[in-house]
């Protein structure tokens, strides 16, 4: 028979908490991010408030006092050079909830003190972090970089076009306008274009002929062909030997000079004059005017080698710190008020302590990761990209005694600037290929850079690929030559033969 009962049952379950949820997707976060995130919490949070990030005097005592208290970063970890010893920051620091009546840091970023980082490429190589220059164009680190903005070419074109067309024939400039890619060419047909608008193909074939003379020279064409002959007809070149070159600009690249001479009915002389004026075309006209502000890139950590070790440090001038307001609690909690106002209060109260605990929390779980990726790759960090290891979540995570996931959460879309450069923490990890010269093997990167390298030096000797796989084995790397095809491609360079037909007609 069956009836109602009552079990008493014990059971262990893995719950995640808003909190938890939150403390575990600000780890994804940049500093950027971190930054926008903060100013939505003070604007929500009225016992929240912005501390000072900076050694200027305070204003108004706000850092001073005790009863405003707020988030420690960890100090700058200078892991000793004798041993690599690595400290754990969570096992250290003071309380978090208790006030701080001075800075833990004296120096908020690396280019706060003019003596410490001079900016000076040392004898070691090292670099400081006030002036790192990449080879991307990055310049000064410890600030964000400035947008620039440039007038598009969308822009350009169009105020051309109102000063020369009006009405129906600027509408339809204006439309084709809108349908020019950022190289300059048009993307749709005239056919297209006309149905579309209800026209006739020669009113758009009309337009079409006034926009191509606008500037840039080309813009407007319809393949490459029609972008050159703009150009050289503007240069007062088109000559019936250029048209015939650049009709047949497929023969060009395929390194048949010989024919396209014979073609064009010129004799050597003319014929290379044809290719150097050739060479003085845009094939992309339009690519010189801004078509959107210039991403800025502001790394979120500083790396920097030391007499004893390496320096470790949070760029915190992009990172806000938080102040809990007590003394404005306790005045508002001595008012008088019903219980759902007391309890909203502790809820803030709550909140932004734990929010507090959270940064702190992703702060030195930031430095502790990047600690164990440095102590890895030191070779990258003496000696540059060819001396990449290759390296897997995993052996971060099994170092630092965090789950995998961590790991992959703490590098994402974070940046870190050293003395070669400024990159993502993920580009620190890569895929091995056997090596004779280590156990571990080499990174997939460290062989991109000795085939660029190689590819560079070649001269007039051009290396083909089984070539390359006797030089890399010569370096100690054992790597198939179809893997090496793989990671040319991969870089940008072309085959033995593209690069041969390459220098022949740079030669001519």
């Amino acid at each position: 028979m069956l009836s109602p009962r009552l079990d008493i049952r014990q059971s262990q379950s893995l719950v995640m908490t808003p909190q938890l949820q939150q403390a575990i997707r600000l780890l994804a976060l940049s500093n950027l991010e971190i930054e926008s995130f903060i100013a939505e919490e003070l604007n929500s949070n009225p016992l929240l408030e912005a501390g000072h990030n900076d050694d200027s005097p305070n204003i108004a005592g706000v850092d001073d006092s005790p009863d405003l208290q707020e988030a420690p970063l960890p100090e700058p970890d200078i892991a000793q050079a004798t041993d690599h010893s690595l400290t754990d920051y969570t096992n250290q620091g003071d309380n978090l909830d208790a006030g701080y009546a001075q800075e833990v840091f004296h120096h908020d970023s690396p280019s706060d003190n003019p003596t410490s980082f001079t900016g000076e490429a040392g004898i070691d190589g090292s670099l400081g972090f006030d002036t790192i220059h990449h080879t991307g164009g990055y310049e000064g680190v410890d600030r964000e970089f400035a947008d620039h903005h440039q007038e598009s070419l969308a822009d350009h074109l169009e105020h051309q076009a109102r000063l020369c067309l009006t009405g129906d024939k600027l509408a339809i400039a204006n439309h084709m306008i809108d349908l020019i890619d950022e190289a300059g060419y048009l993307t749709e047909s005239l056919a297209s274009i006309a149905a579309h608008l209800n026209i006739t193909e020669e009113d758009a074939s009309e337009v079409l002929t006034v926009i191509q003379g606008f500037d840039p020279t080309g813009v407007g064409a319809r393949n490459l062909s029609e972008c050159l002959m703009l150009q050289a007809q503007e240069a007062d070149r088109l000559d019936p030997a250029m048209k015939k070159l650049i009709t047949n600009l497929e023969w060009l690249s395929r390194g048949a000079l010989s024919r396209l001479k014979k073609l064009c009915q010129v004799d050597d002389e003319d014929f290379a004059d044809m290719i150097q004026e050739l060479r003085n075309y845009n094939p992309k006209p339009g690519l010189k005017f801004g078509s959107s502000p210039i991403q800025s890139v502001t790394p979120d950590i500083f790396i920097k080698q030391m007499k004893d070790g390496w320096a470790i440090e949070l760029n915190t001038a992009t990172l806000p710190r938080l102040l809990v307001n007590r003394a404005y609690y306790a005045e508002l909690k001595a008012q008088p008020s019903d219980r759902p106002e007391q309890s909203w209060l502790d809820e803030k109260l709550a909140s932004a302590n734990w929010l507090i605990r959270a940064l702190d929390q992703r702060a030195r779980t930031i430095i502790k990761v990047t600690q164990a990726i440095v102590q890895y790759q030191e070779g990258f960090f003496l000696k540059g990209i060819e001396q990449l290891k290759p390296l897997t979540l995993r052996q971060v995570a099994e170092t630092i005694n965090m789950h995998e996931s961590t790991v992959s959460r703490v590098t994402n879309n974070k940046y870190f600037s050293c003395a070669q450069g400024i990159f993502e923490l993920k580009y620190l990890f890569s895929s091995g290929i056997q090596s004779s010269g280590s156990e571990e093997g080499a990174a997939a990167e460290a062989v991109k850079s000795h085939i660029a390298r190689f590819i560079a030096q070649e001269g007039n000797h051009i290396l083909s690929d089984d070539k390359l796989v006797d030089l890399l084995k010569a370096k100690g790397f054992a790597i198939a030559r179809r893997t090496v095809a793989k990671y040319r491609e991969a870089i940008g360079l072309g085959s033995s033969v593209q690069r041969r037909r390459q220098k022949a007609i740079s030669a001519s």
